[in-house]
């Protein structure tokens, strides 16, 4: 299974979510994308099995994954303090594969009915809901 790991800014999300999704021996191979290069960097030193950089990357990525993980604000054009471009939200909004997709409520984005978790939990059931599409 090809995991597409989409994250800015620091890349803190992806960092710990792709730690723990090594930590927990899942059968995927997971590909860091990040908008910046210090996110991306900091997604390989969590052990990624490959990274890229930038747009195209995303949107390349985008076509042949079989998930993709990532902050909610990746479908939202303009959000992660404008490190998602149109194309960005537009490739993964319109990719058909299963998105898992982390509610924080930054940058706007507000999604109303879930739980108010910290990043740590929401990294915890991330991780639990790919184990469950790997089986």
């Amino acid at each position: 299974m090809n995991v597409v790991v989409i994250d800015g800014q620091s890349g803190r999300m992806g960092q710990l979510f792709i730690e723990r999704a090594k930590a927990a021996g899942l059968a995927c191979r997971l590909l860091a994308v990040g908008t910046n290069a210090i996110a991306t960097s900091a997604m390989l030193k969590a052990g990624a099995d490959a990274g890229a950089t930038g747009e195209n990357p995303v949107l390349v990525a985008c076509r042949t994954a079989d998930v993709i993980v990532g902050p909610i604000g990746i479908l939202s054009a303009d959000s992660l303090m404008g490190e998602i471009t149109p194309a960005i939200a537009v490739a993964v909004g319109q990719s058909n594969v299963k998105k898992l997709l982390l509610p924080v409520n930054q940058c706007n984005n507000v999604v109303v009915g879930t739980q108010s978790l910290s990043l740590s939990r929401l990294i915890d059931e991330a991780v639990e809901t790919l184990r469950a599409m790997c089986l």
